[in-house]
């Protein structure tokens, strides 16, 4: 938490106290319905919460903007995302519907109202949204096979409408079998640690 502070230090008070309840909301969770590993629980501020913040490190969502979180898992990036952009909305959706339990009894603690969870796959979402967002659920080629046309053109943010992808180790190969134009940023750049050294955000244009 303290090294959340330390790269996110105008917080207001009231993401504070959400921030802080993480740790003890996933633990419960956890406990119960195991989505996230037992190793990473107690690196869950480093590993999943910081790292999910990544993206807004690239990009400052402008109020109103809508956010896909496809294979949120537990919530990730999505709920981070969701407590630091609290005008902004986010639908989280994961095939699992366990996982989806846990997004939605976490959001329901944490008071958020910018969040809607939703057991579904990909595929079977209707609308469109300005960015989507995930966490290296598959290679880059077939995801953007499954979210190519679920991105609106009109945007109102800083970058293009598009796909935000975080992802690890050399991608090189992957963004070779995509057309669209993208670009890395390198999650070292932002955030100190190992775990940070080989991590990225993948932005994809629409």
């Amino acid at each position: 938490m303290n090294e959340l502070l330390t790269y996110f230090p105008d917080l207001t008070d009231a993401q504070r106290a959400q921030f802080a309840a993480l740790d003890g909301l996933y633990r419960d969770w956890n406990a119960k319905i195991n989505v996230i590993s037992r190793q990473d629980i107690d690196a869950l501020y480093e590993k999943h919460v910081l790292h999910s913040l990544g993206i807004a490190k690239v990009i400052q969502f402008t109020p109103g903007t809508e956010i896909l979180d496809v294979g949120t898992g537990g919530g990730f990036p999505g709920i981070p995302l969701a407590i630091l952009f609290p005008m902004v909305k986010f639908h989280l959706v994961d095939s699992i519907g366990k996982k989806i339990k846990v997004v939605q009894e976490v959001t329901t603690a944490l008071g958020l109202q910018n969040v809607r969870a939703e057991q579904a796959r990909v595929e079977q979402i209707k609308g469109t949204y300005d960015f989507v967002v995930s966490r290296a659920v598959t290679r880059l080629q077939p995801f953007m096979g499954w979210v190519r046309y679920k991105i609106t053109k009109r945007g109102n943010n800083d970058l293009h409408n598009g796909v935000l992808y975080l992802k690890g180790g050399d991608v090189t190969e992957e963004l070779a079998e995509i057309p669209e134009k993208h670009r890395l940023y390198n999650l070292s750049d932002y955030f100190e640690g190992e775990f940070f050294e080989t991590k990225k955000v993948v932005y994809v244009k629409k």
